[in-house]
């Protein structure tokens, strides 16, 4: 599993997290949040691993469909963009302005 499908999960299980049942958080949080492994979990919960992946796989596709059709990670990653462009537009116009009180007091 890659760094940046387990960032993704992170944030949808954060976003839709109400959405999903209590045993789907559960498996969702220790697997993500907390790396657990699955034969972890399936001992946890006395269940079989395969049920522990199932439930997983299939909760990663109902938080991607959530996505889809909400889009509320996608907003919160195009919020984050437009954010670190007015910060560099704000740091810009703060030297500029200090650039110009220096000159100013040259004179």
């Amino acid at each position: 599993m890659t760094l940046e499908k387990t960032n993704r999960m992170n944030y949808l299980i954060d976003f839709y997290q109400a959405l999903l049942t209590p045993k789907q958080r559960n498996y969702m949080s220790l697997y993500y949040l907390d790396d657990y492994s699955l034969g972890e979990i399936a001992e946890e919960f006395e269940v079989s691993r395969q049920a522990v992946y199932d439930n997983i796989k299939r909760t990663e596709t109902m938080l991607e469909q959530y996505e889809e059709k909400l889009a509320l990670f996608e907003k919160f990653e195009q919020r984050q963009q437009l954010l670190q462009t007015l910060k560099r537009q704000v740091e810009l116009t703060d030297d500029v302005s200090a650039t110009i009180s220096a000159l100013e007091n040259l004179e």
